[in-house]
């Protein structure tokens, strides 16, 4: 039977204990097919709570197999449990690990010790947003229709994920040739990763306006020599970041999907034949951006006298019967309006104010915005366009974007964390 898990942690070191309880499931013939990003949300706490009780939770969903009964099941995970450190305490308290079923199959299950769905899944977005990473279109049973991703999106219920930008090139427009060597790479991913990246975006070709376009060969040279280490380094670990690369050609989705990578992120949008044929042999996630061409070239842009938004609901209308023609598993597609692609400035800001709008295709939303040119009639300088996206992204997250890729992940993970303890 597959099941999904949910594992929480406030309480010392929050990483080794959610590693440890998926290592203690794998050595209790509990196989775990999939791992979550972490998320991390404040703690539910009751009005009188003591302060040292006020310990954010680290979180991850996992989709398991086991051939235990839910009461077996349940039964491992309380020894599990017991095994890290977590004996009997006050509600609320904190505790070094919390195990809870969310998920069996399609079923309903109501005994005196167990209620499967989990009776909170709805409600909590710690539960949410790592699930809807797993299955966005799962429903909930006993739920009625709603998606995992829909009720991820109902208000209060929502927790963004980070995606980190690491630029192999020399002509990016904003920190090209910053990580030429390797050593400046795994410094930077490691401050990625330590600052709360879910996802690593590995890019080795600008698309920028007036940038000199590769072939595959020159973008895999560029890319392997830093995708073959970061992936050995990271493939091991169960709450790893997810390695993503930034490419259009469909020689080098190939090659980095053989190297391991988790997602490719397409800017050329999903829609050439072997592009799609390799999305659906693959089993991976799936970025498709907008664009109107790349590089992208400022004298090429949507209509001025059409709603953008209106003009790229069009192009993403036809993606999806190309998709679904083409059988592709629509919970492994995220959806990127492609900020800058083919849009004024203005056009991009207004994409960005009717982002919401895009919710109605059931589709995981990204956004990359970060430092993008639409910002450079409105700041004066790099630092000004980092502090103007950090203001931006808090916006995004209360639009409940899914991902949002962005350079500066520690000042993001930062604002977002007094933003949601405020909320």
């Amino acid at each position: 039977m597959n099941v999904y898990l949910g594992l929480g942690s406030n309480l010392g070191d929050r990483r080794a204990n959610l590693s440890r309880a998926l290592a203690l499931l794998a050595a209790q013939a509990t196989r775990v097919l999939r791992v979550s990003p972490v998320v991390e949300s404040p703690a539910l706490l009751p009005e009188d709570a003591p302060t040292d009780w006020n310990r954010p939770f680290l979180n991850v969903a996992a989709e398991c197999r086991t051939d235990d009964a839910p009461e077996g099941l349940l039964e491992r995970l309380k020894g599990i449990e017991l095994e890290l450190g977590r004996g009997a305490h006050a509600r609320w308290a904190p505790r070094p690990i919390d195990i809870d079923i969310l998920l069996w199959g399609s079923e309903e299950i109501a005994t005196e010790r167990l209620r499967i769905p989990h009776p909170g899944v709805t409600e909590r977005a710690f539960v949410l947003t790592p699930l809807a990473a797993l299955a966005p279109l799962a429903t909930i049973p006993g739920r009625g229709t709603k998606t995992v991703l829909e009720w991820s999106r109902e208000p209060g219920r929502h927790i963004p994920l980070w995606m980190g930008i690491v630029n192999l090139t020399p002509d990016s427009f904003s920190d090209g040739g910053r990580f030429e060597n390797l050593s400046a790479v795994d410094e930077h991913v490691d401050a990625l990763v330590a600052a709360g990246a879910s996802y690593i975006d590995v890019g080795a070709e600008s698309t920028r306006p007036g940038a000199i376009p590769l072939d595959a060969d020159e973008e895999w040279a560029r890319l392997e020599p830093v995708l073959g280490p970061l992936i050995a380094r990271y493939s091991t670990l169960p709450l790893r970041p997810r390695v993503s690369v930034d490419t259009y050609h469909p020689a080098t989705a190939s090659r980095a999907l053989a190297l391991g990578v988790d997602t490719i992120n397409d800017v050329g949008g999903l829609s050439s034949p072997e592009m799609l044929e390799i999305a659906d042999k693959s089993g991976r996630e799936w970025v498709a951006m907008h664009n109107l061409g790349l590089p992208a070239d400022r004298a090429r842009t949507l209509p001025p006298d059409r709603d953008p938004v209106s003009e790229i609901e069009r192009w993403l209308e036809q993606r999806l019967e190309q998709w679904q023609r083409a059988g592709l598993d629509l919970g492994r597609i995220v959806f990127d309006p492609g900020i800058g692609f083919g849009k004024t400035p203005l056009q991009s800001l207004r994409v960005l104010r009717g982002i919401e709008r895009f919710e109605r295709y059931a589709l995981r939303i990204l956004v990359g915005h970060s430092r993008k040119s639409f910002m450079h009639g409105l700041t004066s300088d790099s630092a000004d366009r980092d502090l103007f996206t950090v203001g931006a992204s808090l916006k995004l997250c209360a639009r409940n974007v899914e991902i949002l890729r962005v350079h500066g992940v520690a000042a993001h993970a930062a604002a977002y964390r007094g933003w949601a303890h405020l909320d």
